[in-house]
C-alpha cells in the first residue's frame, strides 16, 4: 500500500483504488470539502504525474475521459486549487509522491488500464443530499427534486415567483458555468419540451446567477454532477452554450447513482494497442504465473519497452 500525507489531503493506494480524502481548514477550496471523501477505482485511471515546482510539487490523478461526473459538469472549467484529482506535495515529501506515483503506474501497466474514454461513470458523483451557488440564489437537489431558492441580490424576475422546485425526471440537461473575469457564470437546468432561447440567467427561474465573488459558487458544480448521473436514460447529457441540450458523451446508467462498467477494451502500454489478458481475480498463484509470461511475451515482441517490463514485472512478482 502507498500513502502521502499532506495538509492539503490524504491520498492512499491499495493496488485497486486511489482513496482521496481533502484537507480541513483554510486554505482547502469549498469544492473539494464539499466533495468529502472519494474513492477512485484503477479502471477509472488514465495516468498519474508529479510536477515538481519551487515549493514542492502537485500530484495529478488522469481520469479517464468520462469517468467522473464531477469532472464531466466542470468541462475542464476547474482552478488547480479547486480540481478533487489534485494534491498540493510539500518540498520533503516529494520522494514519498514519487514513490506513490511508480506503485499507481506499475498497477497500470500490471492490468493494461485503457487511456482511453468510458462509456459510463465509473464515479457515482457527489452524495445527495448536496446544496451549492451563490450569487443571487442557491440550489439544493435531494435525488428526486432540484430546489432553487433566491436572496436578496435576485432579480424581481425570480423572487415573484418564489422558490423553483422541479423532479429530476423532468431535466434534460445541466450546464454550469464559473465566473469569469467580468462575465457573470450560471447554473442552469434545461427542462424537457423546452425549445425557446434560455433567458439570461439572471432572469431565468431554473438558472442560478454566479458572479464569482466567493469560492464557495464553486460548489454549484456539485449539484450539477449529482444531478448529471441521474438524468433519465443517460449519464452523459449536458446543456451547451444558451442552454441548448446537447450530448456530452454515450454514458449509460443502470440506475440513479449506479455506474455500468465500462465496455472491454484491448490495450497494452501508452501509444500501442494490443490484445489485453484479463485482470487476474485476487493474488491467484497460477494466474500472475501466467500474467508473467504475458509480459515476457510483449516484451519480446516490442510492445513493452525494457524499463515497462521491468517495472510490470517488479509490481507481479511483489504479489506471488
Amino acid at each position: 500500500m502507498a500513502e502521502i500525507i499532506q495538509r492539503d489531503g490524504t491520498w492512499t493506494f491499495d493496488g485497486e483504488s486511489v482513496r482521496i480524502v481533502p484537507g480541513r481548514g483554510k486554505g482547502i477550496h469549498p469544492l473539494r470539502e464539499g466533495l468529502g471523501e472519494c474513492v477512485v477505482p484503477l479502471r477509472a485511471l488514465a495516468g498519474i504525474s508529479l510536477e515538481p515546482d519551487r515549493k514542492g510539487g502537485r500530484l495529478r490523478l488522469r481520469l479517464r475521459e468520462g469517468a467522473c461526473p464531477v469532472l464531466r459538469a466542470a468541462d475542464g472549467r476547474l482552478k488547480d486549487t479547486a480540481d478533487p484529482y489534485q494534491l498540493a506535495v510539500e518540498k520533503d515529501r516529494n520522494g514519498v509522491a514519487e514513490f506513490f506515483v511508480d506503485e499507481v503506474r506499475n498497477a497500470l501497466l500490471v492490468e493494461q488500464v485503457p487511456a482511453d474514454a468510458v462509456d459510463g461513470f465509473l464515479l457515482p458523483g457527489p452524495a445527495v443530499p448536496v446544496a451549492g451557488g451563490g450569487g443571487d440564489g442557491t440550489a439544493s437537489f435531494d435525488g428526486e427534486t432540484v430546489r432553487l431558492t433566491w436572496n436578496w441580490k435576485a432579480k424581481e424576475a425570480k423572487t415573484s415567483g418564489g422558490p423553483v422546485s422541479f423532479p429530476v425526471s423532468e431535466v434534460t440537461g445541466v450546464h454550469w458555468v464559473p465566473a469569469i473575469g467580468l462575465e457573470n457564470g450560471h447554473l442552469r437546468f434545461v427542462r424537457g419540451g423546452e425549445t425557446a432561447p434560455a433567458q439570461a440567467a439572471e432572469y431565468d427561474p431554473y438558472s442560478l446567477d454566479l458572479w464569482g465573488l466567493s469560492k464557495k459558487e464553486y460548489t454549484a458544480v456539485l449539484v450539477a454532477a449529482a444531478v448529471l448521473v441521474r438524468l433519465p436514460g443517460a449519464a452523459g447529457r449536458a446543456a451547451g452554450p444558451g442552454g441548448t441540450p446537447v450530448k456530452a458523451g454515450p454514458a449509460e446508467v443502470a440506475a440513479p447513482g449506479i455506474a455500468v462498467p465500462a465496455a472491454p477494451a484491448e490495450v497494452a502500454a501508452p501509444g500501442t494497442t494490443a490484445p489485453a489478458a484479463p485482470a487476474p481475480a485476487g493474488d491467484d498463484h497460477d494466474v500472475l504465473l501466467r500474467r508473467l509470461r504475458e509480459l515476457g511475451e510483449l516484451h519480446r515482441s516490442g510492445v513493452l519497452t525494457d524499463d515497462e517490463f521491468t517495472a510490470a514485472k517488479q509490481a507481479v512478482l511483489k504479489r506471488l
